[in-house]
């Protein structure tokens, strides 16, 4: 059986970048459109019907709109299937690759889980926040499994000094906590994913200036490595996702504050969650980007053995074809 094209699996890994980031993205439509317990029960939508109920007392559009994000869990079930069989099937196999791949099946599982304790404890909001949460690491290692892609096994090359890569650490370490603290936002805001869950008991006020506050720490601890990697000359690879870093924060950062002046609009919602996912996508590349490892070698076609005919002298061939032509039929 032959391995794994290179290409193809990049393109299943970046895939399940994609499929990682959108149902994230989903599940803040399901929240703000007041759909989280449009399907009450789990792994059914009701305790007596697999799909939306017409007949049942919540709304149809809420019943469908949770329903249709469950179904989605499908496509990023497959998707993190065909990662795992994609690395599996790589020769030779590499063992940091496939255990990036294994982690895309788990992780799903792990949601599954986690998505059907949320919906039975009626939203509570520290499941919703560890969902969002675990969505972001998963994001992280797919972003890592992409790279992986192109790499051998084997210890790591220092991209840069120990101080950058100290600062890049430092600036990881950051944007996890900018994380949390922003689920903590939306548990004690007013998009709970149904108007009966209870919330988080803090000031939203207090809560998102925190927010704000780690995000403008995580640029000043970014723009210190900016000069720092300018200063040590890093490899263009990693001054390029830095670039896409930054402006990733930034506009996380005006659409973050253009969306608490507006009183925190629905359509805002989304996109600023799907902005945390861009930014974690791109300070996943720029980590990824700190170190270095062989790239994977193409791999070696094997060549049929030279016949008798090949092994003659070009003169001898025409003789011998001339000699062909000449005889009779």
């Amino acid at each position: 059986m032959p391995g794994t094209p290179p290409k193809l699996m990049r393109a299943v890994a970046v895939a399940a970048v994609v499929a990682q980031a959108g149902i994230a993205v989903t599940g803040s439509v399901v929240r703000v459109t007041g759909s989280g317990l449009g399907c009450p029960d789990w792994p059914t939508c009701h305790p007596n019907s697999l799909v939306p109920d017409p007949h049942a007392d919540i709304a149809l559009l809420h019943q469908w709109v949770e329903f249709g994000n469950r179904m989605l869990v499908g496509v990023v079930s497959a998707v993190a299937a065909a990662c795992l069989l994609a690395a599996l099937n790589t020769r030779p196999r590499r063992r940091r690759l496939t255990w990036l791949a294994a982690a895309m099946p788990a992780g799903v599982v792990a949601q599954a889980v986690l998505g059907g304790i949320t919906v039975l404890a009626d939203l509570a909001w520290q499941t919703v926040s560890l969902h969002f949460l675990l969505s972001s690491v998963l994001i992280w290692l797919a972003v890592l499994l992409v790279d992986a892609t192109g790499q051998e096994d084997g210890p790591p090359t220092p991209a840069v000094p120990r101080a950058a890569r100290t600062l890049l650490l430092l600036c990881s370490v950051l944007l996890g906590a900018v994380l949390a603290v922003g689920t903590l936002v939306t548990a004690a805001g007013p998009h709970a994913g149904d108007a009966a869950t209870p919330r988080l008991g803090l000031p939203v006020p207090v809560l998102a200036q925190l927010h704000a506050d780690l995000l403008v720490g995580y640029l000043g601890l970014l723009v210190g490595l900016g000069f720092l990697l300018a200063a040590v000359d890093a490899p263009a690879r990693l001054r390029r996702r830095y670039r896409w870093l930054i402006a990733a924060v930034l506009a996380q950062g005006l659409l973050g504050a253009t969306q608490y002046a507006l009183g925190v609009p629905e359509a805002l919602v989304s996109l600023h969650v799907l902005g945390a996912c861009l930014v974690t996508v791109a300070g996943a590349a720029l980590w990824s980007a700190g170190t270095s490892r062989p790239p994977v070698s193409p791999p070696v076609t094997d060549r049929a053995e030279p016949t008798a005919r090949d092994a003659l002298s070009p003169a001898t061939n025409r003789a011998r074809n001339a000699l062909a032509e000449r005889a009779p039929g």
